[in-house]
């Protein structure tokens, strides 16, 4: 999912509570959208190669964009510096993690991708500290790393022994969580400082996917397979997949941070294992093991934890009677743990 981009927005002196009707629909239906990205994603590769799955996905949704740029009167980078950062990121946390899921899928179910989902918060804390040190470590941190672990384990079933094609898909989807987790602090280090919108960042990423894609999708899998030989709903679900779980959720996902800030907008991460798991259930018809919600439950209160979520929160908006008026974020704040600005804070 594109919920990498940093939206910087200014925050002006005077500001209004936000009534929860203004962004928790949103919210809402953007953890919809994603958490029924898995359901589309096991439709797919049920009848295409994974590769295709995600070249269809990418290509889509690259096509959903460049109409919102269209609409926008934007324009794609002009820069070698920012193309070039926007590879890194289209590798990493497009094309690899789109494949790694598709397969993964081909071997577990929808649900449980959607629940390994969830751990890529937890992934990007140790690489944000250790690699790109954009963040510091804490004792509130280590621990919700340490529920993390725990829970994640958990997810596995390690007391019922490993192995079988389940645990190889299992893997693929962690896997997939890692890119993303190597993606997320890439893109806050070297993609939010460039002076571009995140729709014409997440456009230019989405081409270069697609073209990356392209050429490696025939070498691993052969030719494309003819669109009017697949079932419809193989085609539709690849669409959909594209403009709607990757074109259209990015463009809701930016009016949730431009409204409650990038913070409280990220959130949505608890939410979607739970609309994962619901598509899963009652439109696949798939079952979970009684441990795996548990283990996700455990994830989940690790990457609160580690993100500091319990702290009470205020949510502030500009005059919603000033149409066009400019989008804020919540006033810079400390983090109890260290006393230092928080992360998102600093990003802006």
């Amino acid at each position: 999912m594109l919920w990498t981009n940093l939206i910087r927005v200014s925050v002006p002196s005077t500001a209004l509570a936000m009534p929860l009707r203004r962004w928790l629909p949103g919210m809402l239906g953007l953890a919809l959208i994603w958490g029924s990205s898995f359901l589309f994603i096991k439709v797919g590769v049920s009848a295409l190669h994974p590769f295709w799955v995600a070249f269809g996905r990418v290509a889509s949704g690259a096509a959903a964009l460049l109409v919102v740029m269209a609409i926008q009167r934007a324009r794609l980078p002009g820069t070698p510096a920012a193309w070039a950062h926007n590879a890194v990121v289209s590798v990493v946390g497009i094309a690899a993690p789109f494949t790694l899921f598709a397969y993964g899928e081909q071997r577990v179910s929808s649900t449980l991708a959607g629940i390994w989902n969830s751990v890529t918060p937890l992934v990007v804390l140790p690489l944000a500290v250790f690699a790109f040190r954009t963040e510091r470590m804490t004792t509130r941190r280590t621990v919700g790393l340490a529920l993390g672990l725990v829970g994640a384990l958990v997810i596995l079933g390690v007391w019922r022994g490993i192995g079988g094609s389940s645990l190889a898909g299992q893997l693929m989807c962690l896997a997939a969580a890692c890119c993303y987790g190597v993606s997320i602090p890439y893109t806050k280090r070297f993609v939010a400082p460039l002076p571009h919108s995140g729709v014409v960042m997440s456009a230019c990423q989405l081409i270069i996917a697609s073209a990356v894609l392209a050429v490696a999708a025939p070498l691993v899998s052969g030719a494309a397979p003819e669109v009017s030989s697949l079932p419809w709903t193989v085609v539709g679900a690849v669409v959909v997949l594209g403009a709607v779980g990757t074109g259209l959720a990015f463009v809701i996902n930016m009016r949730n941070i431009r409204l409650v800030g990038a913070s409280t907008a990220s959130m949505v991460t608890y939410i979607i294992p739970v609309f994962a798991t619901v598509a899963g259930v009652v439109v696949l018809h798939e079952h979970l093991q009684w441990f795996q919600p548990i283990g996700a439950l455990v994830v989940l209160v690790g990457v609160a934890v580690s993100q500091n979520a319990f702290r009470r929160r205020t949510v502030v908006v500009a005059d919603p009677g000033l149409p066009g008026g400019p989008a804020i974020e919540p006033q810079a704040h400390t983090d109890p743990a260290d006393g230092r600005t928080c992360s998102t804070c600093r990003q802006r």
